[in-house]
């Protein structure tokens, strides 16, 4: 064997040593990502049924999210047709408002008058009767001073 042939002898049994000695951290490389590959199997086993739930859960959320929609709907309409009565119910008690305030006004200035009528009538019955009273206390005294006169003389 010449020089040559040892050399590759030698290079090849330092490459040989240089796999041994990558080989365990491979094997142990290796049992790493089967550790890693099982993990995320058993992740994707666990996840697949929850994200089932959630795919029905977000189902019936928009179910339900139609049927308010649908509710609000009606409402809006209900009170569009409230609004609409409450319109008119303010056009009603304006014109209620307004005929109660005619008929006060037409009704009042009569009775105003009648009143002012009748105290007029009571004044003047009073004042009346007041003017008999002081004519007949008049009378009387002057009666009286004629009496006493007479009896003076």
């Amino acid at each position: 064997m010449d020089g040559g042939q040892i050399a590759a002898l030698i290079a090849a049994g330092a490459f040989l040593m240089l796999v041994l000695v990558l080989a365990v951290p491979i094997l142990r490389l290796r049992h790493t990502v089967d550790a890693a590959t099982r993990t995320i199997n058993d992740l994707n086993e666990r996840t697949a049924p929850l994200l089932g739930n959630v795919n029905s859960t977000v189902e019936n959320v928009n179910v339900a999210l139609t049927q308010v929609h649908t509710s609000l709907d009606g409402v809006n309409i209900q009170l569009a047709k409230i609004d609409t009565m409450t319109g008119h119910a303010q056009n009603v008690t304006a014109n209620v408002a307004n005929l109660a305030t005619v008929v006060s006004a037409a009704a009042a200035n009569p009775l105003v008058k009648v009143a002012a009528f009748g105290y007029g009538v009571r004044k003047a019955a009073s004042a009346r009767r007041q003017a008999d009273e002081e004519r007949d206390v008049r009378a009387t005294l002057k009666q009286q001073r004629r009496a006493a006169k007479r009896g003076n003389r």
